[in-house]
């Protein structure tokens, strides 16, 4: 059963709006104008704004984006997962700082729909008792929608603005603001995800308040902002998320080992050439994987043998924080890891090492006691800096070291489809004289092109 989703009367006396102050806010979207009012009643509200002169007139230079956004506490401050209040205040932030003009209209008084903090908790408590969020609400003799609109309407006239294009999935708000004289030309629902925490209360409000079911979000930009698609489309979408969920919804320390070699184990062939990596068909594997790490390590071998830059290349994503475990400083400084190009780096080398000089201030040079390069203590470095999600990319002699440590929580291990017969080696570790005593975890197995990627969840046997 649909419901009628607010009790707004445009025939009621309005709550004028004067405002009272103006300074500036930097946020992580931005900065913006930071205007603030308070109405009749004695409620304060803020306008969040970029792009917008007080004596523009959206009618004639194009309406702006513009999020009327209801004060939720629990959503906006605590990060509660019951809504996805604070997630569509900073995925409107982060639309409007994309385009560079809108406002972000933050309306006070509105709190749980309009009845209140402690009603609201109220009624989530008769919802954990599996009680629906309108229901929840008139069983407690409340309406499912108390909310008014005319001091946002207001505001927006105060700031010039006649026209918009509203972020928002609720018709409702819509309706309210063309009959309070706002032009609403848009009206476009934030590409927000569904969570396991707050699919009911979502799906109550598209069945029986009208909202509007999400946009169809890219799976890939969903993964990079650490949710995995719920539902996911079949095809790529769905291999991705199937792929790559856990590592982009982890949280707290996560170690992954990622290695291609050889279908008899080596990595380069007895001369050092490692044109094996050059023709590489987990390519597309790698570049999402450093998309979704914090700090990508590698040894000093790989460095000189490949002058890899380890950046995220050829798909959407940031390059993570490049590691180089170099005790004896054999890196020049000409290596691309070492390139000022935005990107930091952790240079680690043992106390006694020659440094050169002139290094770009992207590059912090870590030094350790030359035996001191235990894996375990440089991931705690790693983790000292916030860096808690750490993809061991190479050679095989690192990831080796890491494997034999027993750090790794996943291990890819692709295989190319050659025969090398000696060469450099790859994964090698001290082994067990019992072939059951063999080291092994769940597994999955991936196609990619010609080569075969073999994923071993060592996590899973702790």
């Amino acid at each position: 059963m649909s419901i009628q989703s607010t009790q707004f009367d445009s025939s009621a006396v309005p709550a004028t709006v004067e405002r009272v102050a103006e300074t500036v806010l930097p946020t992580r979207h931005g900065t913006f104008r930071m205007i603030g009012y308070r109405d009749s009643g004695g409620t304060e509200h803020v306008a969040l704004a970029q792009g917008i002169a007080d004596d523009a007139d959206g009618r004639t230079t194009g309406a702006p984006l513009v999020r009327v956004h209801s004060e939720c506490l629990t959503g906006d401050a605590f990060g509660s997962r019951r809504c996805d209040c604070g997630e569509q205040l900073e995925a409107a932030l982060a639309a409007i700082a994309e385009e560079g003009r809108g406002v972000v209209v933050y309306v006070r008084g509105h709190e749980g729909r309009g009845i209140g903090l402690l009603a609201k908790l109220k009624a989530y408590a008769l919802q954990d008792q599996g009680v629906d969020t309108v229901d929840a609400n008139t069983a407690l003799g409340l309406p499912v929608d108390a909310r008014r609109y005319d001091q946002a309407a207001e505001i927006l006239q105060d700031l010039g603005i006649g026209a918009v294009r509203l972020l928002s999935g609720n018709p409702a708000k819509e309706e309210a603001l063309e009959d309070l004289g706002i032009a609403v030309v848009e009206r476009r629902n934030l590409p927000v995800p569904d969570r396991a925490e707050n699919a009911g209360y979502l799906a109550t409000k598209r069945e029986r308040m009208r909202h509007d079911a999400p946009p169809v979000a890219d799976a890939w930009e969903s993964l990079l902002e650490g949710v995995a698609p719920a539902a996911p489309a079949p095809g790529e979408a769905e291999e991705l998320t199937h792929r790559y969920g856990y590592l982009a919804q982890a949280s707290g320390p996560l170690v992954v080992g990622q290695l291609r070699q050889s279908l008899d184990g080596f990595i380069a062939s007895r001369s050092g050439d490692a044109g094996l990596h050059e023709d590489r068909g987990d390519h597309g594997h790698l570049q999402r994987l450093r998309a979704l790490v914090d700090a990508v390590v590698v040894g000093a071998s790989t460095v000189l043998a490949e002058d890899c830059s380890l950046a995220v290349e050829d798909v959407p994503g940031r390059s993570p924080v490049r590691v180089v475990l170099d005790a004896a400083a054999r890196v020049g400084v000409a290596a691309r890891v070492l390139a000022d190009d935005g990107v930091p780096t952790l240079w680690i080398v043992s106390g006694d090492a020659i440094v050169p000089d002139g290094l770009p201030a992207s590059v912090e040079v870590v030094r350790l006691p030359a035996e001191d390069f235990a894996p375990r203590r440089v991931l705690d470095i790693l983790q000292a800096r916030g860096l808690e999600k750490v993809l061991v990319e190479g050679g095989g002699n690192t990831v080796s070291r890491f494997l034999e440590a027993g750090v790794l929580d996943r291990l890819y291990l692709t295989t190319a489809p050659v025969l090398v017969g000696d060469g450099v080696s790859g994964i090698r570790f001290s082994g067990s004289d019992v072939l059951a005593e063999a080291r092994t975890a769940p597994v999955r197995r991936f196609v990619f092109g010609l080569d075969i990627c073999t994923e071993f969840n060592f996590a899973a046997t702790r």
